[in-house]
């Protein structure tokens, strides 16, 4: 391929093949990075470096014909090289170009490369690349750019609330090329409503090109002109996806929303059904034969695919584990177009009763799924550990197993409570309970170890013959999930050691502790409800065990578990070692899942390089007549390329996060559609300025009494408390508090559930009423308002409207807050 100036940052229009050096000099300006850009391009001009370190030295911007000058360039070539190295330094923030053309550093004309945040109320903010204060976006500002874009925006100053504000300068990357929203027609024009909230903007649809859509229908539209100061977004409908109400809708609607692939290249396509369907006997060889080993997989009732099969037998006081789990990356080459696609869908995405997988299925549900009495390739970590749980020592190696028999959580639950089960076969039983025995002293260990343990409750939804929902129920966890959980824990801390003893750029997954502002709001909370978190700035995880252990018998438990576990920032990956908080190890890695996560993909490469390389490590097995491999083979990453990586499946895993909450919501508003007016328990899950977020009793479903609904009265909202004061009645709504609440109103658009109090204050008779304190609050006042008029105003400031209404049926401007979710198996 022609190495054209600046194609790795963007692809660049009207490029021409590179032609070969003439041999004629570029330039006379010394380049500290002339070697690079030689190695990198036949006909190299200056570096981005010597062009921002030359306007650096500018007095002031400089045209195009004063750079070449500057540069000596004069050659057509280098000329063209120049235009397209400046196009690119602009869409990447570095350069700006005035009214006259001339270019100069965004930083020193005051500008900031940022990413643009959408809210649902036309506003938004520009959060910038490089950290710092977000810059508030008017409406009028955001009228020429969506949720996501990138952007060169300048400080012009300060809002009302004394925030920076912001002007957009210049869009410099668009982040959507299409709209999901459902199309309205009103007086001859069309235009489509976007599914995603955060996007406020309407897209005109021309009549030419509506296609065949009818008003009502929810609709994929391409994005034909972007919006500009002037003119809003156009756009094309390309795909019909169907009316408000089919089954599975919602699903289609968050995938294409999110931006999530979900049609395989053709080329993955022609990869795919290359493959064969068992692995061949040149597949096998130079493997360990594990084919004897009892393995066994032990998943969900409805699993289709089986990516982990364990083993484990007495060792002394102590045991000997197998871990081995599906070799994804014998099968997938890196930069394939398996390998192409897996990156960018970074991880599967689970719905319910729907997975976009992140390969085809003839690997996740075929040739990688460790399906019983059949052999499969599998990447295996054998593991020493003493009696005290701790690990002693690993191997890692390529192999060949048989799986024995695929086991449910339902029948080893039942094995390991009463010793018998009458679909798994008595041969099986021992070797089970071995596992319990071995999973007791892990539990053991991490119990001494202090991991936060949150025991979050897990929900399923279940649904009748036309996929509507019949029922949301709990997942109850029994002793064979927490097994196979213990398992997988210490296989991934098996393999960060040996990632962090390689010393080669690889990827971790780390966790950090709480920031000191989440920290002291956390302690502020804690303190209303007499409870002391220890560890003063630099609490650990077994000061939060301690604070989790005095919850179980609480009502309050798990508000308090959510508000800790709220405190705690997101896992991600980076290639830098940061060890993980949560569960309280110096280093963790995710090894157990290529199939469905990619960071897994890239550690099991890492693996298979340093197990077929001459390095001497003591953590590997390798086999006479294995071959060593070239790295640019096997691993061919940087540590440049691990942080990008790294960043890249973050984003993806919260992608996909979004995208299932989204869809979890939707199924509840559509569960609660036919309930409304019906009576509820609930507890009090949330506090805002603007109300009250209530979790329905045994339906794991949260929805909002807006402040103008709550009793009569003017209430103040405590930021550091939690809570509601009314400056009259003292009356008190804090968290964990019991009500009573009655279904009032349901929006599916906006997936927002509101409630009201059918009588009284809503307080539930069976707990017990907060007791009224003396003194005003801290905190900014927030009243209860009238009637709620046009969309947006019922959360802003009501202060000076009396109450007149003991009840509004308004929606709030904020959707209902996720319903409690617990993690997978998984960690």
């Amino acid at each position: 391929m022609p190495k054209d100036h600046d194609k790795n940052t963007e692809t660049l229009k009207n490029e021409t093949p590179k032609k070969k050096s003439r041999g004629k000099k570029q330039s006379g300006v010394v380049d500290p990075h002339a070697e690079r850009e030689a190695a990198r391009y036949d006909n190299p001009i200056p570096s981005r470096e010597v062009i921002l370190g030359l306007l650096d030295a500018a007095e002031g911007p400089m045209g195009f014909e004063q750079l070449t000058a500057a540069l000596q360039l004069e050659d057509e070539d280098a000329r063209i090289a120049l235009q397209r190295r400046l196009g690119a330094m602009q869409r990447d923030g570095q350069l700006m170009a005035n009214r006259r053309g001339k270019f100069g550093l965004a930083t020193r004309m005051n500008l900031q490369t940022c990413r643009v945040i959408g809210h649902r109320d036309g506003y938004g903010f520009a959060k910038p690349e490089e950290g710092g204060d977000d810059l508030f976006l008017n409406n009028r500002q955001m009228q020429r750019v969506f949720d996501g874009d990138k952007v060169l925006a300048a400080i012009i100053g300060q809002d009302r609330r004394g925030r920076p504000e912001g002007q957009i300068v210049e869009v410099l990357e668009r982040a959507h090329a299409e709209i999901v929203g459902r199309y309205v027609e009103e007086g001859g024009i069309g235009y489509v409503v976007p599914h995603h909230n955060r996007i406020t903007a309407h897209l005109l649809i021309p009549p030419k090109r509506k296609k065949k859509a009818k008003p009502g229908q929810v609709v994929t539209a391409t994005i034909t002109d972007y919006p500009t100061a002037i003119l809003g977004a156009k756009g094309e409908i390309t795909e019909i996806l169907g009316d408000h109400l089919d089954p599975g809708l919602e699903i289609d609607i968050a995938i294409r929303s999110h931006g999530i692939p979900y049609e395989w290249p053709d080329e993955v396509l022609a990869e795919a059904a290359s493959l064969r369907d068992e692995p061949t006997p040149k597949d096998k060889e130079g493997r360990v034969d594990l084919r004897q080993k009892a393995f066994v997989t032990i998943d969900g009732e409805d699993a289709k695919d089986f990516d982990d099969a364990v083993y484990c037998e007495r060792e002394g006081q102590g045991f000997r584990l197998w871990v081995a789990i599906a070799d994804v990356s014998h099968y997938v080459a890196v930069g394939s177009a398996m390998d192409e696609e897996a990156a960018e869908r970074g991880n599967s995405v689970y719905f319910p009763e729907r997975v976009v997988p992140m390969f085809p299925e003839v690997l996740s549900n075929g040739l990688c799924s460790l399906k019983p009495k059949v052999d499969r390739l599998a990447m295996v970590c054998e593991m020493s550990i003493g009696a005290d749980g701790q690990l002693l020592d690993s191997v890692f190696y390529e192999s060949v197993i048989h799986s024995h028999a695929r086991l449910t959580y339902t029948e080893v639950g039942t094995v390991l409570a009463e010793g018998t089960h009458p679909d798994v076969k008595q041969a099986y039983i021992p070797d089970l309970m071995r596992l319990h025995d071995l999973y007791k002293i892990l539990r053991a260990a991490r119990d001494r170890r202090g991991a936060i343990d949150f025991e979050t409750t897990e929900t399923r939804i279940v649904f009748n013959d036309e996929r509507k929902i019949e029922a949301i129920v709990p997942v109850t966890r029994n002793d064979a999930h927490k097994l196979i959980e213990e398992c997988m824990l210490i296989a991934n801390v098996a393999t960060a050691r040996f990632l962090d003893d390689s010393g080669i750029p690889a990827l971790f997954r780390v966790h950090e502790g709480p920031s000191a502002q989440r920290l002291e709001n956390l302690r502020a909370f804690l303190g209303e409800l007499a409870l002391d978190l220890p560890g003063g700035e630099t609490p650990t995880p077994e000061d939060y065990q301690k604070v989790l252990a005095l919850t179980g018998d609480r009502e309050d438990g798990h508000i308090i578990q959510t508000m800790m576990l709220r405190s705690l920032s997101q896992a991600a990956y980076q290639p830098d070692n940061g060890g993980h908080f949560g569960l309280h190890y110096d280093a963790y890695a995710h090894f157990t899942s290529p199939i469905r996560r990619y960071p897994d993909l890239l550690v099991h490469r890492l693996i298979r390089h340093l197990i077929r390389s001459d390095i001497p490590l003591q953590q590997v097995r390798r086999l006479p007549g294995v071959s060593a491999l070239k790295k640019s083979s096997i691993y061919p990453y940087t540590a440049a390329d691990m942080s990008a990586l790294g960043e890249q499946c973050s984003a993806s895993e919260r992608r996909a996060d979004e995208a299932t909450r989204e869809v979890e919501a939707w199924l509840k508003c559509e569960f609660l559609r036919d309930k409304v007016g019906e009576v509820f328990s609930g507890v009090v899950a949330a506090v805002t300025n603007f109300g009250i977020f209530v979790e329905l009793a045994d339906l794991y479903i949260e929805g909002l009494v807006h402040i103008s609904a709550l009793p009569g009265d003017y209430y103040q909202f405590d930021t550091v408390k939690h809570r509601l004061i009314g400056e009259r009645t003292r009356r008190v709504y804090q968290l964990g508090t019991p009500v009573v609440v009655q279904v009032a109103r349901v929006d599916l658009d906006d997936r927002k559930i509101d409630l009201e109090f059918p009588d009284s204050d809503g307080v539930s008779s069976e707990g017990e009423k907060p007791a009224a304190k003396k003194g005003k609050p801290k905190g900014r006042s927030r009243r209860g308002a009238g009637k709620p008029g046009k969309k947006g105003e019922g959360q802003k400031k009501a202060e000076g409207q009396k109450k007149t209404q003991p009840a509004a049926k308004k929606a709030t401007k904020k959707s209902p807050a996720k319903g409690r979710r617990g993690t997978r198996k998984r960690s």
